[in-house]
């Protein structure tokens, strides 16, 4: 008996969702009742649609040649640095060692947006999934910050070697280099980390379409549904705690080389101590320059040229792993030196 009872139960609520929907179909109206439920209700995009340079369409190729010509001086560039160093052991100096860590993170740099860049301008291919985009940024934003301390370090290098020269070999010891250089890479994970992990738990509800052809961290906040102040103010924060923080550091550090050289009573030896420092030079300004202007319109100049905001981003990711091994191949005559005899035999 029990089971013919549960047996009518279902036939009986079965008969009255069949009536309910044929009452409704008579019902004018309900299919647009029903289209603005699911209109009110909140869909999570799984993928990102990616934008090469807007309004250039029709020249994607044309533009992916300079493209690709930069990403192969770049990556062949530092993978020429990190053997020669890596070869020869007359130049296991801590300048050079930190060179070759610039080059690694420059590598790191030009492989991680290769993928999407290239597939944007060569195959218009747009989609890239939620996961994958945000790995992309956390791999560029934190080899941002790893390079940032790189040059840190060696605006500390040449600190010492200039106030130092006696004791230079002494401070900057091979294992406290390897050190410095760990702390480099565990600062930038940290960093980054938690604003990827805050980004993956964000609903993107909004419109998918980013304006450059890589994941950046800013326009990616942008696009979620939820509330982004957390990640808004602490992504303004990590900036100025590292690059901020590293910028004025460096800064310290050649007001400290500037007032040791200008104590030397010999002109020839003062342009001899900054004539080592010019390309470091050239490769800070490179590198925080773009980035700089970056952040300054992205943060407080909403009305700025929308196509200069991507070309500057362009220029961040793209100019510094190109030029920093030629500014130093040109700059140090040992490094020189050594890469002509390699290519010579």
């Amino acid at each position: 008996m029990r089971m013919k009872r549960i047996l009518y139960d279902d036939q009986a609520l079965w008969i009255q969702s069949t009536l309910a929907r044929k009452e409704s179909s008579k019902v004018p109206g309900s299919a647009q009742c029903i289209m603005s439920a699911l209109n009110d209700t909140k869909f999570t995009h799984t993928v990102f649609l990616l934008t090469g340079i807007p309004g250039q369409e029709d020249v994607h190729i044309w533009i992916s040649i300079p493209f690709c010509l930069m990403y192969v001086i770049s990556i062949v560039g530092n993978s020429v640095i990190l053997f020669i160093i890596g070869t020869d052991a007359s130049l296991h100096e801590p300048m050079y060692i930190f060179l070759s860590m610039l080059a690694v993170s420059d590598l790191g740099l030009s492989i991680s947006t290769i993928p999407t860049m290239l597939g944007i301008f060569l195959f218009n291919f747009r989609e890239i999934s939620v996961d994958a985009c945000l790995a992309q940024l956390f791999f560029i934003h934190s080899l941002q910050c790893i390079e940032s301390s790189i040059l840190l370090l060696m605006a500390l290098d040449r600190c010492i070697a200039i106030r130092e020269p006696l004791r230079y070999a002494s401070i900057l010891t091979l294992p406290r280099i390897a050190k410095m250089g760990l702390v480099c890479v565990l600062r930038g994970v940290a960093v980054i980390l938690p604003l990827t992990i805050l980004l993956k738990q964000f609903q993107y509800c909004r419109a998918n379409v980013l304006s450059h052809s890589y994941c950046l961290h800013q326009e990616v906040m942008k696009m979620a549904c939820s509330d982004i102040r957390v990640n808004n103010i602490f992504g303004l924060f990590t900036k100025l705690i590292t690059m901020g923080l590293d910028l004025l550091l460096i800064f310290l550090s050649y007001v400290m080389i500037l007032k040791t050289v200008l104590s030397i009573a010999s002109h020839a030896q003062c342009l001899r101590a900054l004539n080592t420092c010019v390309s470091h030079l050239c490769a800070i300004l490179l590198f925080y320059t773009p980035d700089i202007s970056l952040v300054v319109m992205y943060r407080f100049w909403n009305s700025s040229s929308y196509l200069l905001q991507i070309v500057l981003s362009y220029i961040s990711l793209l100019v510094p792993p190109l030029m920093n091994p030629v500014v130093y191949s040109v700059k140090s005559k040992h490094l020189r030196a050594r890469i002509i005899r390699v290519f010579v035999k």
